[in-house]
């Protein structure tokens, strides 16, 4: 990802070059991304990937653990579309959307931690593209499928067909295999997280028995204080 800055002075991420740019021609650059990202304390983190018109667009999040002050595990996530209109929000702390992409450009993803002011937290985060077929550049690529589809017969159809479905199908079976990632990652810091208190707790418990010990010591000896200046019976 290449760093924007917006106007709202947030780093935003683009996953392909600005449609203006020299030399940008028909890239759309990846079509998926898994990643982890942390969030900082009332902090949002904006991400800009590129859709064609007519894919099915996927996003996936779960915040894996919070840091500093930080008790909400929710993360406020919205998807723009590249007019700026809000397709979907979710107010969670593990998310998933689906839509299908109407209008070709840029889609802005936002992870917004407002509901922790003195804690970050650590999201992973998995977006993409899928398309049913391949997608048309002007009017060239649909006029070159026609003719194919003339001097295919049947046969290399339906296998044309059948590995399409199957693509998909792979397809689906990563993103269930990625968010079974999430869960793995999660209950690991959680196993840590429980470790360190254990740790903490075992340790304070230790230093107060001593302490304790120590103290009673003490007092007992003083029962048995003799002052030596004092005549004896």
């Amino acid at each position: 990802f290449s760093p924007l800055l917006n106007c709202a002075c947030l780093w935003a991420r683009k996953s392909e070059p600005f449609l203006g740019e020299a030399d940008a021609g028909v890239f759309r650059g990846s079509d998926k991304y898994d990643f982890a990202i942390e969030v900082p304390a009332a902090g949002m983190e904006c991400f800009w990937h590129f859709a064609h018109q007519s894919g099915s667009f996927y996003l996936t999040f779960m915040v894996q653990w919070v840091t500093g002050m930080a008790n909400n595990h929710r993360l406020f996530v919205t998807v723009n579309s590249p007019n700026g209109a809000l397709i979907t929000l979710k107010n969670e702390a593990v998310g998933h959307m689906n839509f299908q992409t109407e209008v070709t450009g840029f889609y802005r993803l936002c992870l917004n931690n407002h509901g922790n002011q003195f804690g970050g937290v650590r999201v992973f985060v998995s977006f993409g593209v899928i398309y049913e077929g391949t997608v048309a550049s002007d009017g060239v690529m649909e006029k070159e499928e026609e003719e194919e589809r003339k001097v295919l017969n049947n046969t290399l159809a339906s296998i044309e067909e059948s590995i399409q479905k199957l693509q998909n199908r792979i397809f689906h079976m990563w993103r269930h295999y990625n968010f079974a990632r999430m869960r793995k990652g999660k209950d690991h810091y959680l196993l840590e997280s429980n470790l360190n208190y254990v740790d903490w707790w075992s340790a304070t418990q230790s230093v107060v028995i001593v302490l304790s010990g120590y103290l009673q010591l003490l007092v007992l000896k003083r029962l048995f204080y003799t002052d030596s200046s004092r005549p004896r019976c």
